[in-house]
């Protein structure tokens, strides 16, 4: 029972430091929902796409953040887990404000081409920001 009891502390404080970043921080929206992306013109971003303000993520830009339709609850939906080989990275990327469809509609865009992804959604009610 221990293990499930720091578990589930240790989820919560992920939770808990993934909102702390994302209320810290300054949103930059680079990619409006539907433009094209740089280096695949024939992929469309499904919604806003852009990073944290003065973070660092594992590429040493900003932390990478897609804006759902409901981005003003303030809080991490999901992240995605991504591995790219054309770049030869792995990331980190936070979904806030997402619904399930615009989650999934992230992840049919962030499965193609080089990239793959897994997408750790926020389940617990306890871990949600109040």
């Amino acid at each position: 029972m221990k293990g499930n009891l720091a578990s589930r502390t240790l989820e919560g404080d992920f939770w808990s430091f993934a909102d702390q970043i994302l209320q810290y921080s300054r949103i930059v929206v680079d990619r409006p929902r539907g433009s094209r992306h740089p280096r695949h013109p024939q992929l469309t971003y499904p919604l806003d796409y852009g990073y944290l303000e003065e973070t660092r993520s594992g590429d040493c830009d900003g932390i990478d953040v897609w804006l759902g339709s409901r981005h003003d609850a303030g809080s991490v939906d999901a992240v995605a887990c991504t591995v790219d080989l054309e770049k030869g990275d792995a990331e980190v990327k936070l979904l806030v404000g997402c619904t399930e469809q615009e989650t999934e509609e992230v992840a049919r865009l962030m499965n193609s081409h080089s990239m793959r992804c897994l997408i750790v959604r926020r389940t617990s009610p306890e871990n949600r920001a109040s």
